[in-house]
């Protein structure tokens, strides 16, 4: 069973610190990054999976530096980046047979894994089709197909539903569930509600650091006495709207329900009430929108 763990790892571009001086220890089960766009969660995936080398600290398998360990660690990973290429006039059996002499999946093993994997994802129908006609759900479907077929023991997912709608996000959800005993599951994402879940552990993570750590209920936790509810009028609601992060606004003849973020009661009347991941989201990311715009530009 594998284990992952992560040293002080640091990724600095130019003058920018993508991922700051992060160290975990992760074991077998689903882990949820959760942080705003440019909080180092592709730049920590990609030093993960041997793309791109810290700048300084270290990340170890089963105690061995991963560097070192080159080609039986590539072996044991299963990767789907944010962008994945892939040949648009192949069609997608023979691209997933491409991919499996590329991992060294056994020559005598290929045909069944690559129908396996067509299966798995719901695209067996349209194995004869080429990508290039494939719609967006279709295309991150296959990237999820790829990532699988050496039956990896660490499987790193970096924005995996991006383009599925809300349907093929619940299918992706109960796919990664029936695939995460004895695995090492990483899943970076902005959408709370991919990792609401399935994930076993949820890692905030915002300015290349990582900010909590704990099951959904414990980060859930931290934010208690945070979020609030209060029924406006109109005029009152948009004040409230420009000071406060809000996670819930809903108009009613004559007054807005809204959903607030804040230390504090914002105002005489609001009432605290049980707090969601959504307004952890919230609390701890809402304000990121410049340093996200810094760290776009570094690939962060």
């Amino acid at each position: 069973m594998p284990e992952l763990r992560l040293d002080r790892v640091t990724k600095q571009f130019k003058n920018k610190i993508a991922v700051d001086e992060v160290s975990l220890s992760l074991k077998e089960g689903v882990y949820g990054f959760l942080g705003a766009n440019g909080s180092g969660k592709t730049t920590l995936l990609r030093m993960l999976c041997g793309v791109l080398r810290p700048t300084s600290g270290e990340i170890f398998c089963n105690g061995m530096e991963i560097g070192r360990l080159d080609g039986e660690y590539r072996c044991m990973l299963g990767y789907l980046p944010q962008d994945f290429g892939y040949y648009p006039d192949f069609t997608a059996k023979r691209y997933l047979e491409y991919l499996a002499a590329c991992k060294a999946v056994p020559k005598d093993l290929v045909h069944d894994k690559v129908q396996e994997m067509l299966r798995f994802t719901g695209l067996e129908g349209e194995q004869k089709s080429k990508i290039k006609t494939f719609s967006g759900g279709m295309i991150r479907r296959l990237g999820i197909a790829q990532a699988l077929l050496n039956d990896p023991e660490i499987l790193v997912l970096d924005e995996p539903t991006a383009g599925l709608d809300p349907k093929e996000r619940i299918r992706f959800r109960n796919m990664i569930s029936t695939f995460s005993k004895g695995r090492i599951i990483i899943l970076s994402t902005h959408i709370v509600s991919d990792v609401d879940f399935i994930a076993d552990q949820i890692l905030l993570m915002k300015q290349g650091r990582i900010v909590g750590q704990g099951t959904c209920g414990e980060v859930t936790e931290s934010v208690r006495g945070r979020v609030w509810e209060y029924v406006a009028e109109p005029e009152e609601a948009q004040r409230l709207n420009k000071k406060f992060a809000v996670s819930g606004l809903r108009n009613e003849t004559g007054s807005v329900h809204l959903r607030l973020i804040a230390n504090e009661c914002p105002c005489e009347g609001a009432l605290p009430v049980e707090p969601g991941l959504e307004d952890v989201y919230l609390y701890y990311f809402e304000e990121a929108s410049e340093y996200v715009q810094d760290l776009e530009r570094g690939n962060a």
